[in-house]
């Protein structure tokens, strides 16, 4: 099925996928325990929920795509290391990166740089592009490209790279289905990220594994996915997309799997949250709740 995009339909949805980003984000975070492996669900707190990097970076890739279209490197670049801030949780790795492309080095040098040359396989390129999926609703070809692009400035490495891609391709399945009405099974969402994927790199591999412990329990999940505890895309992007193929019409599922998981909380539920909001919205039954969006941070002036 084909259909026309308008920018209103676009902007729409790629805001509801940054909402569901940066609550699950924020949300996340006041459950993480640095050293525990799992924290028990309870009742949120009350807000202001803060959030962190992955916010910040995704309303970065928000307000490129919304000036120009498309992902402009360079601009993505400059946008990320004028606007990140330190205490906003960044990993040591990405403060090496962006305070060398604040000093002046060409981002393809900063990126490559990143462990001895190998650059980053790190989740943070999955964490950001959520709402680039969303807003190519329209062709997970353009999502997976432009993903990739959004992904080169900090992450040299290609499973880091994969991992993006993977996030916004699923996010782009998503808010189609939201488009169309036609919700994904979960096996079919999890076949059509792994098909925009490299069939030889660790990230298909995983989420072909994901794909055959669908229906299964949240702790087997954990034992083969991993849950973002090593901080790389591989033991990240397939854990979340499992949790938001099994939770794409319910959010608050997807985000309390994630924080029943343990690990890299604040970034897990970021990732599966934004590709649930891209499909069940905000303030919707299965939505992003209201309650949750008002309790988190508002989000920066700079986004417009």
């Amino acid at each position: 099925m084909t259909f026309t995009l308008f920018p209103d339909t676009r902007a729409a949805l790629a805001r509801d996928a940054l909402a569901g980003l940066s609550v699950g984000d924020a949300l996340g975070a006041t459950f993480f325990v640095p050293g525990q492996a799992a924290a028990p669900w309870r009742e949120p707190p009350p807000g202001p929920w803060p959030w962190s990097d992955d916010t910040e970076m995704a309303c970065s890739v928000l307000r490129v795509l919304a000036e120009t279209g498309a992902v402009d490197r360079d601009d993505l670049a400059v946008s990320f290391a004028r606007r990140y801030d330190p205490a906003r949780r960044y990993g040591a790795g990405a403060v090496r990166i962006l305070e060398l492309i604040r000093a002046g080095t060409p981002w393809p040098v900063a990126a490559a740089s990143a462990f001895d040359g190998q650059g980053s396989c790190g989740n943070g390129a999955a964490m950001r592009v959520g709402p680039l999926g969303a807003w190519f609703a329209d062709s997970t070809r353009r999502a997976a490209d432009q993903a990739r692009a959004s992904a080169e400035v900090t992450h040299a490495h290609p499973e880091g790279i994969a991992g993006a891609v993977a996030v916004a391709v699923a996010a782009s399945l998503a808010a189609r289905a939201r488009l169309t009405g036609d919700r994904p099974a979960p096996a079919r969402l999890l076949a059509a990220v792994a098909a925009a994927l490299d069939p030889t790199g660790d990230v298909h591999q995983g989420v072909r594994r994901a794909a055959a412990l669908l229906g299964g329990p949240l702790p087997r999940a954990v034992d083969a996915l991993g849950n973002g505890a090593r901080v790389t895309a591989q033991d990240t992007v397939p854990f979340t997309l499992w949790v938001a193929a099994t939770h794409l019409e319910d959010y608050p599922a997807a985000v309390r799997a994630c924080v029943e998981a343990g690990g890299d909380v604040d970034t897990t539920a970021a990732i599966a949250g934004a590709v649930v909001a891209a499909y069940a919205g905000v303030g919707t039954p299965g939505g992003v709740p209201a309650q949750w969006l008002a309790a988190r941070e508002p989000l920066p002036d700079w986004l417009g």
